[in-house]
């Protein structure tokens, strides 16, 4: 626990750096001018380009690899994620010398006491609506300042630092009940669909990790929820839904036109016709109406709230496009939950009918699979095509019967098959035509270049 203000460090050491909400710290404090560095278990473009702004980084988990600017006792913070397993050596010891060791929740709840945060939680929709609502802000006077659980296309960053202004937006993470520690003056929830079972035990549970998030902005602030979660708070309660007649704010008219999407948008504070509302899918209209939302209630400018909006490129791996034309499509999302997933070929059937959607889809997490098969059976079915990866286990270690095969066979859908990495790129070798979708958390990424290759060779064959 953090008992000293910030400023009292020197150096900073992450452990696990290359995760996105970590980088975004460290940006932070390289930004502040502290010594940065830390570990993580691979290499990755984030890792790179901190290197590139002044961070320290190795791949080892060896306590002999650590410099000497990041073992003074007194004058240096130990940061890591919650995803580092308790087993690991730099952790032990960094603790065992009784280092100040504080989770990346923690700092980020101290930051947020020092500014007037603006913090966006939800199941689904949070990186893209923090990105978007970051965006809109910083086009506009108000600027601000912003940690990102995403890369912003308009920044290619995930942290955004304006020492002028007083706003600062954070993605508000429920994993591990990170966001608890977060002080709002004002919040979005997007969504409270139960995810991180493994964590929270219980469906209730989860849901209560929530009300008590809702019960942490401010008295004078606002909590700018989607229609029908009902979250109690002690600051006054916005809600937002599509085509809703009975929500404070609601969209009306919506329409994709020029490979933009347009609505009218109805409000308490806002009423506009032909609201240009940023990237494609149902899904990122709401993201976009929370925004509206919060930032009327706030008392931003409707031109201004309009310019943001229409100037947000979006967020990479969420709804990212890599290949557009008449015939073939392809793009990559982030979505690995069943409720994200019903969303995203809902938005692809939408503005792309008659043409098939083949998802490739990397299960992320054995519980998850676990906890919601079925939901997860229900809406891959909805596919033309469905390729299935292995589960990607992240911190996990595996559980006896859930697999990738045990999940295919729940899938009742004629055209599906279960391949790796290497077999995926084979099997579009010859793809021509079709909406073709990467989705997941996991290392699916790693995929996006080189099937984005073979796809584009297809075309010029």
């Amino acid at each position: 626990m953090i008992r000293t203000p910030l400023a009292k460090y020197s150096s900073v050491y992450f452990i696990g750096i290359g995760g996105i909400g970590m980088s975004a710290l460290a940006r932070y404090f390289i930004n502040l001018g502290k010594k940065v560095g830390g570990y993580d278990r691979i290499p990755s473009e984030l890792t790179e380009k901190l290197i590139s702004e002044g961070a320290w980084i190795h791949y080892t988990d060896d306590i002999e690899e650590i410099p000497t600017c990041f073992t003074s006792i007194e004058n240096t913070l130990v940061i890591y994620t919650p995803a580092i397993p308790k087993s690991m050596t730099e952790l032990n010891y960094f603790q065992s010398l009784n280092f100040h060791v504080a989770k990346r929740a923690e700092v980020l709840g101290l930051i947020s006491r020092m500014s007037m945060g603006l913090c966006v939680a939800g199941t689904h929709g949070k990186t893209t609506t923090s990105a978007m609502l970051a965006h809109i802000l910083n086009e506009s006077e108000w600027k601000c300042n912003a940690f990102l659980g995403g890369i912003a296309s308009n920044f290619h960053s995930n942290v955004i630092l304006s020492s002028a202004s007083q706003w600062t937006i954070f993605e508000a993470d429920e994993f591990d009940r990170s966001f608890l520690q977060l002080s709002p003056n004002s919040s979005i929830i997007t969504s409270a669909d139960p995810d991180h079972l493994d964590i929270y035990g219980s469906k209730e549970q989860f849901l209560d990790g929530f009300r008590q998030f809702a019960m942490k902005s401010d008295i004078k602030g606002f909590s700018v929820q989607k229609e029908g979660l009902n979250l109690p708070s002690l600051s006054k309660v916005i809600s937002y839904a599509l085509f809703s007649s009975t929500a404070d704010y609601t969209v009306i008219n919506l329409n994709w036109s020029q490979g933009y999407l347009f609505a009218d948008v109805r409000g308490k504070k806002f009423s506009a016709s032909n609201v240009q509302l940023g990237i494609p899918g149902f899904h990122n209209a709401e993201n976009a109406l929370a925004c509206i939302a919060l930032l009327s209630e706030l008392g931003m400018s409707e031109s201004d709230i309009r310019r943001g909006l229409a100037s947000f490129l979006g967020v990479k791996r969420r709804f990212e496009y890599h290949i557009r034309t008449n015939h073939l499509v392809y793009l990559d999302d982030y979505a690995h939950h069943p409720e994200e997933i019903k969303s995203l070929i809902s938005s692809l059937n939408m503005l792309y009918p008659g043409i098939p959607v083949i998802g490739i889809f990397q299960p992320h997490l054995f519980t998850r699979t676990r906890d919601f098969a079925e939901g997860f059976a229900n809406e891959l079915a909805k596919l033309d095509e469905l390729v299935l990866m292995p589960i990607y286990p992240a911190r996990e270690e595996p559980i006896h019967g859930i697999t990738s095969e045990w999940l295919l066979q729940q899938v009742k859908l004629d055209y599906k098959s279960l391949k790796t990495h290497a077999e995926v790129i084979n099997h579009f070798k010859d793809r021509k035509r079709g909406v073709v979708v990467t989705i997941g958390a996991g290392d699916i990424d790693r995929l996006v270049m080189p099937l984005k290759e073979i796809l584009e060779t297809n075309l010029t064959e």
